[in-house]
């Protein structure tokens, strides 16, 4: 059986999705859990890495599941969670089509970039979100995300160390939604919600951290522009916290779990 998992995690305390030689990760955890669970050990191939940090609401992965071990798909969910830790959880499980692969079958992928307003830390908050001293300006922000939504070369929103084949991406969409909690006090922030076919290493973070740059004047939408034109990092403000980027959801032309049909 081709076995398909919708997977949530804190990433607070693990090492990222790929299995490392040191530090817990998201792949490794499952390996393991599948491991204890079946009794015989199966490659995990996930939608694609998340970095040390980076938390997930809606990651998708696969793996093979010997045809004698008799389980039906829904409940291989269960099966899993009983071995995995506690801020690692399969929140589905599915029986997928055997050329099925979570990374290369993936159409489009949401991220979602929190962070909070406050001039201090709040303890409540920054598990989750990244804290800005600033009050960015929203209007800023929208003329900047409308000119990084399309498809670009996003060379100037990869950090070094990537190993991707092109940079070139294509940004569906991206939603600056503000919101207001009370938490002792009133405390406010934004959600940057990007959806696109692809993304680069660092790469929602480094768009959120020029976002923010743009919104308090901090960064001119020119210097932006001409980032995004001539690839240049340097042109751009620095790498936002991995706290506050959470994997929102992957989007396949099938449905896996219920959820409806994905179309391109």
């Amino acid at each position: 059986m081709n076995a398909a998992l919708l997977v949530s995690y804190d990433g607070t305390a693990l090492s990222g999705w790929q299995i490392q030689k040191k530090g817990r990760t998201v792949q490794g955890e499952l390996e393991s859990a599948i491991g204890r669970a079946f009794g015989a050990a199966s490659r995990v191939t996930g939608s694609g890495r998340t970095d040390a940090g980076v938390h997930a609401a809606g990651q998708v992965c696969n793996f093979a599941l010997a045809d004698e071990i008799q389980i039906a798909p829904e409940r291989i969910a269960d099966a899993l969670n009983t071995f995995l830790p506690p801020d690692i959880r399969v929140l589905a499980s599915a029986r997928a089509p055997e050329d099925f692969d979570a990374c290369r079958s993936a159409k489009k992928k949401t991220y979602r970039y929190t962070v909070y307003f406050s001039r201090r830390e709040h303890p409540l908050l920054a598990r989750y979100a990244a804290r800005f001293g600033g009050q960015p300006d929203l209007a800023r922000m929208r003329e900047c995300a409308d000119r990084l939504e399309g498809e670009h070369d996003f060379a100037a929103f990869s950090a070094a160390g990537s190993s991707a084949k092109t940079t070139v991406r294509t940004v569906h969409s991206i939603d600056l939604v503000p919101w207001a909690d009370e938490i002792g006090e009133m405390v406010c922030g934004m959600h940057f919600d990007v959806c696109g076919n692809g993304f680069l290493y660092n790469m929602v973070r480094i768009m959120a951290g020029a976002l923010l740059d743009v919104g308090t004047g901090k960064l001119p939408l020119s210097a932006v522009e001409e980032a995004l034109s001539a690839g240049r990092r340097d042109l751009l403000g620095k790498t936002m916290p991995a706290c506050g980027l959470t994997l929102r959801s992957v989007g396949y032309r099938f449905d896996l779990f219920g959820g409806g049909k994905i179309t391109e």
